[in-house]
């Protein structure tokens, strides 16, 4: 072998161990988050059971014309152009049971799974309010070391329930996507959540200001298991999978095969019809075929702006969702996933894509709510 040859082994061999138990190694291996990484991390399956719910559909989809504020000088000549030049892999809309559009692209189809990234942040808000209706947790204004005794930093027996939810947390975290080093790739990339989280440490006040961090939701996850008694996956399948007729397996990404922490703050990944029956069961104030299997109060409890915090966009942000003005509510995730749930017009909208983009994605969900709400289904 010769010796240009041995050093590139050398070099190939050391990427490989880099990869496999560095986080940074991972994240220049991977780079940043894509569609992809749902297949990319070990995960856990969700079943679906015996009894499946289906929207009704249409012919065909309805005719949807872009805004002129989303088409500047006629830019995109059609609203599918539009969708793709945008990275759109699914795009779904559904009113009043009846799925009246729902395009895919790049090679997705409606039995392909996708990555929910951040949206997974809404089912563990969802979880959570099963956890309490069931007598598992007893308050979320319960500090989160009632159920986990982890932390080196005592300043956590200030924090509650409700601050994690609310990103009000005052915890010390870099949610810097770009940061090989922070806290975030750690979290991503990383193979031992559970001792990241143990490791952080409370900068501020809780509930003194409003700070999007993952690491909330991974708390909130922690306090769930500990709570229940039962991994996340398996209480997913259990409160949501089941009961609301998934057609299709789902899976949850978990760190690694050593220590299997599910990777809570993201990481769900399903098929968009699956995803939409999840905006259902919050469209209908959490009742599914005629029986309330989420209480009323915690979808007005997540549904109701309590606090002045604001994400990046300006729209307020409550128990993980987002809230609008209109009352509409939304999750998303970072390569604009959204799922878009308009109670007042009975309209769920979903977009997944390979990347946001520069966009008010919300705003156009609302432009559409609107024309589709007086649309006739045929």
């Amino acid at each position: 072998m010769g010796r240009s040859r041995i050093i590139n082994w050398i070099l190939f061999s050391a990427i490989l161990i880099l990869v496999s138990s560095c986080h940074v190694g991972r994240f220049f291996y991977w780079n940043l988050a894509d569609v992809k990484d749902c297949n990319r991390f070990p995960s856990d399956t969700m079943y679906p059971g015996q009894h499946i719910f289906n929207f009704d559909t249409m012919p065909g989809n309805i005719l949807l014309s872009l805004p002129v504020n989303f088409n500047p000088n006629g830019k995109y000549p059609g609203f599918e152009i539009f969708l793709k030049k945008q990275k759109t892999i699914a795009f779904m809309i559904i009113r009043k049971d009846t799925i009246i559009y729902e395009k895919y692209f790049s090679g997705y189809d409606a039995h392909s799974i996708l990555p929910s990234f951040s949206v997974a942040k809404a089912y563990v808000s969802a979880l959570t309010g099963f956890a309490i209706d069931e007598g598992y947790i007893s308050s979320v204004d319960e500090p989160v070391t009632n159920y986990l005794d982890g932390f080196k930093d005592e300043r956590f027996e200030q924090v509650t329930i409700r601050h994690l939810l609310n990103m009000r947390s005052g915890i010390k975290f870099n949610e810097g996507y770009f940061n090989p080093f922070g806290h975030m790739a750690k979290f991503y990339y990383g193979t031992n959540l559970e001792k990241y989280t143990y490791n952080l440490k409370v900068k501020a006040l809780p509930d003194s200001f409003y700070s999007y961090l993952s690491c909330n939701t991974q708390i909130i996850a922690m306090i769930l298991e500990e709570a229940t008694g039962k991994k996340l996956p398996d209480y997913l399948q259990e409160k949501i999978w089941i009961p609301l007729g998934m057609e299709s397996f789902g899976t949850w990404n978990y760190d690694s095969k050593k220590h299997h922490n599910t990777k809570s703050f993201c990481c769900i990944n399903a098929t968009a019809r699956d995803f939409a029956k999840f905006g259902r069961l919050y469209m209908q104030n959490g009742e599914w075929d005629n029986r309330q299997i989420l209480s009323e109060s915690w979808i007005d409890q997540s549904t109701e702006v309590a606090n002045d915090s604001k994400d990046s966009q300006g729209y307020s942000y409550v128990y993980q969702w987002r809230v609008k003005d209109d009352q509409a509510i939304f999750a998303k995730g970072i390569l604009g996933q959204f799922i878009y749930v308009d109670p007042e017009r009975e309209i769920i909208i979903l977009r997944f894509g390979k990347k946001a983009g520069k966009l008010n994605w919300p705003l156009l969900f609302e432009d559409i709510s609107k024309k589709a709400s007086s649309m006739p289904l045929q």
